[in-house]
């Protein structure tokens, strides 16, 4: 990271637990007298907020998916993100860009190297390395993958709450899903954890825990 703030994105399909340990972490590091600022995508802002109603609820194409759920991650990233590393917090974030790349590009089918301009565009910023310029791209120091079979995910949800468009899909769109974070994991594999979200939800704990004392940002 190049801010004195630490960002942890969490990953994986509706139903696979991210929101229970998400506060649980949040909770570890008040504890260590850091500031948290837990926050989501696609949303954040009242702007990312508005587009994810639309990409959650109107039918799209998957260009149109992808190009809204940028729009919206840029004015998070430069109204929240950004300035919350800044001053050196701790941002947790329930999905960020590999969400992208799994629903659009690995469920939807969208074209995997338009999605990696995307990336660029909305997340880089310009740095000069040894005189010369280069981009370097946003993300997140650690990202965990709560990894979960798409049937074992769809019991959970039954009944919890009305589905959006998403989560109305068959399971073989999950299974797409999975293959597209299991894409970004082979491509990236020192910033993600993956945890196996098919157990108790004190043991996938334990096992939150342990990777994150393992990257050194909690203490044994």
């Amino acid at each position: 990271m190049t801010t004195s703030g630490l960002f942890i994105s969490f990953e994986g399909i509706d139903g696979a637990g991210k929101s229970t340990h998400i506060e649980g972490l949040a909770h570890a590091f008040r504890a260590q007298g850091r500031v948290v600022s837990i926050t989501r995508e696609p949303g954040g802002t009242p702007l990312a907020e508005r587009l994810r109603t639309l990409v959650l609820n109107e039918p799209m194409d998957a260009m149109t998916e992808a190009l809204l759920v940028f729009a919206a991650r840029r004015d998070h990233v430069q109204n929240v993100i950004w300035p919350a590393l800044g001053r050196g917090e701790v941002i947790l974030c329930d999905r960020f860009t590999d969400s992208t790349f799994a629903y659009q590009g690995g469920g939807r089918g969208f074209d995997w190297q338009v999605l990696s301009v995307l990336e660029q565009w909305v997340q880089g910023t310009s740095v000069v390395r040894q005189g010369s310029e280069a981009i370097q791209v946003l993300q997140p120091e650690l990202t965990i993958w709560f990894d979960l079979p798409a049937p074992v995910a769809a019991g959970r949800l039954v009944g919890a709450r009305i589905p959006d468009k998403f989560e109305s899909q068959p399971v073989a769109f999950f299974e797409q899903v999975a293959a597209g974070y299991a894409k970004r994991l082979e491509a990236d594999p020192s910033r993600f954890v993956r945890i196996d979200s098919d157990q108790a939800p004190e043991v996938v704990w334990r096992d939150v825990v342990h990777a994150m004392q393992n990257k050194g940002l909690l203490p044994w």
